[in-house]
């Protein structure tokens, strides 16, 4: 989420800050990227732009330039160049860093110093995306980016509130949701590598920076109830003793005391994807969106996997049956197949 934020804006609101030469590349650059698609052709206006803004010294740490170079990525990453975006990335993510070891510590960069940072954070998790994409997918780099990302995010925040650090001083902080997803982008890329037991202490503590009541919470909750679900039960254990020491008051109950074992594990996964659709059901119009309903849908279909794990077959037919038809009705496709498909296993 916060890595699509990134990718946003940078450019088209605010050509008013280019000089006319920089912003007049830019709108080829613009045109061949988004309007008549020409990868080619919008490459060598976004370098032309580029080295127009060197002639010119503006600074290549602005968001202004710095945004260039995202929407490069940006392009790459549209035409499925994935190596080439990363390239591009991995090089503002270099150079930043640099900067930030020289200079971010002066008197009189404090404020340019937080604006970096806060690049570096999103670069880092669009990077962690990229590195998991099937056609690189290198894990451990992927990783790798997103511990910086969740590390660096927190330790900011930590230096911030020690040290009381006003607004004014040095600019605002992530906010409560960007740092969430950044701790989501890393659990998910734990997911992948099938180490749940680190995957769910980091939804849970999203779950807590976004709060209970969204449509986004939702999935989350159903990520996390996913999460419990796959662990062993010496993992789980593990992990719901270092859930017992947050708190999300809308669920205390939800993670039950140790020793754990395979039943109370997917007793807790249950918790969750109930208390996921118990949030949904109470989201009504505007507030609630297409992550609300393909929420309940997936909620359904885990609450039937958990059932037929627990050898319930009767409970997991029925949610099963439940999950293909909420999915047929918001036209969520996947839903349907894969429901469909647990039910023709549980008739042979």
């Amino acid at each position: 989420m916060y890595a699509n934020h990134v990718y946003q804006n940078y450019i088209i609101a605010s050509f008013h800050k280019y000089p006319e030469p920089v912003a007049k590349k830019l709108r080829r650059a613009i045109y061949y990227s988004k309007t008549d698609i020409n990868p080619q052709e919008a490459t060598k206006y976004y370098k032309q732009a580029l080295q127009i803004a060197e002639e010119m010294q503006m600074d290549p740490f602005s968001d202004e330039i710095m945004g260039i170079k995202i929407e490069v990525a940006g392009l790459m990453e549209r035409i499925q160049q994935f190596s080439k975006a990363i390239q591009v990335l991995e090089i503002l993510r270099r150079d930043s860093l640099e900067w930030m070891e020289k200079f971010g510590s002066l008197e009189h960069n404090k404020k340019k110093r937080t604006r970096v940072l806060q690049k570096l954070v999103g670069i880092s998790v669009k990077l962690g995306e990229l590195y998991s994409q099937p056609v690189i997918y290198d894990r451990d780099m992927a990783e790798s980016r997103l511990v910086w990302a969740v590390e660096t995010v927190l330790q900011e925040r930590q230096r911030r509130d020690t040290l009381k650090v006003s607004e004014e001083e040095e600019g605002s902080w992530l906010g409560d949701s960007e740092i969430g997803a950044a701790m989501e982008s890393l659990a998910h890329n734990y997911e992948e590598k099938d180490q749940h037991h680190l995957a769910t202490p980091l939804f849970l503590q999203a779950l807590s920076l976004h709060g209970t009541s969204t449509c986004h919470s939702v999935i989350l909750m159903n990520n996390l109830a996913s999460s419990l679900a796959q662990q062993s039960p010496r993992a789980a254990a593990a992990a719901q003793a270092y859930a017992q020491s947050r708190t999300i008051d809308s669920a205390p109950d939800a993670i039950q005391q140790p020793p754990v074992t395979r039943e109370t594990m997917l007793g807790n996964a249950s918790t969750w994807a109930k208390k996921a659709l118990d949030v949904a059901a109470g989201i009504k119009p505007p507030a609630r969106d297409e992550e609300c309903d393909v929420g309940c849908a997936v909620a359904t279909h885990n609450l039937g996997e958990f059932a037929e794990m627990q050898k319930d077959f009767a409970e997991a037919r029925k949610r099963y049956q439940e999950a293909v038809a909420l999915s047929r009705a918001i036209g969520f496709q996947e839903g349907v197949e894969n429901s469909s498909e647990r039910l023709r296993n549980l008739a042979v």
